[in-house]
């Protein structure tokens, strides 16, 4: 594990704390599609993703959900971090984007390294100013932006996430995302479409203008 960590945080971390990381926590493999954290869940882990990607997801009022990030290779899950160190359940589910690998550090080392670890609190509190910007852009998102806009930024970040051109989901699975209908989403498809920004084939999305 310590040569994965070094790969991934080597530029970040200290070497104690990679070895105390080593020490304490679990490398765990993941598939697309995996729940890895769920609404409701006890948090008593923390996650650093190594390879692959998780999307984030935030239950409303009528039981929906709405995407609020995805974290890549590197990163970690803040609204993660704050139920850790709030000792409150899970208000996010994090489902894979992708297969990957994550590192699942206990709880109760978090607040240690803290006070012990000049990079682990640069990374922490960096990791909030991250997600926080990205939380506050899907905000902006829901209030400023049309359906179609919203659906050309989410196509958008897939295609980075997945590094590739070609979009693997459904109609439904974006409608799920965006809190918004099958309908709406296959409807807002097809313009997109005629506007030359994506191709629409039957098992998958092209992006044709990626930025």
């Amino acid at each position: 594990m310590k040569d994965v960590l070094k790969q991934t945080y080597g530029y970040l971390f200290e070497d104690k704390l990679i070895d105390e990381i080593v020490q304490v926590s679990l490398l765990r493999d993941f598939k697309d599609g995996d729940i890895l954290i769920d609404f409701g869940d006890a948090i008593r882990k923390m996650p650093l993703l190594i390879t692959g990607a998780i999307k984030i997801l935030r239950e409303d009022f009528d039981e929906g959900e709405l995407l609020l990030y995805f974290i890549e290779k590197g990163d970690t899950c803040a609204m993660t971090m704050a139920c850790c160190m709030g000792e409150t359940k899970s208000e996010i589910r994090a489902v894979a984007e992708t297969n990957g690998t994550v590192v699942m550090i206990p709880v109760i080392k978090m607040e240690e390294w803290l006070g012990k670890y000049k990079s682990w609190r640069s990374y922490v509190f960096n990791s909030y100013n991250n997600r926080l910007k990205e939380m506050l852009s899907a905000i902006d998102n829901l209030a400023f932006m049309n359906m179609d806009e919203r659906l050309l930024n989410y196509l958008q970040d897939k295609s980075k996430i997945n590094n590739s051109n070609e979009i693997h989901a459904t109609h439904q699975e974006i409608a799920n995302d965006l809190h918004t209908s099958r309908v709406v989403v296959s409807r807002l498809l097809k313009a997109l479409e005629n506007k030359g920004e994506i191709s629409l084939n039957r098992a998958s999305i092209a992006m044709l203008k990626r930025r």
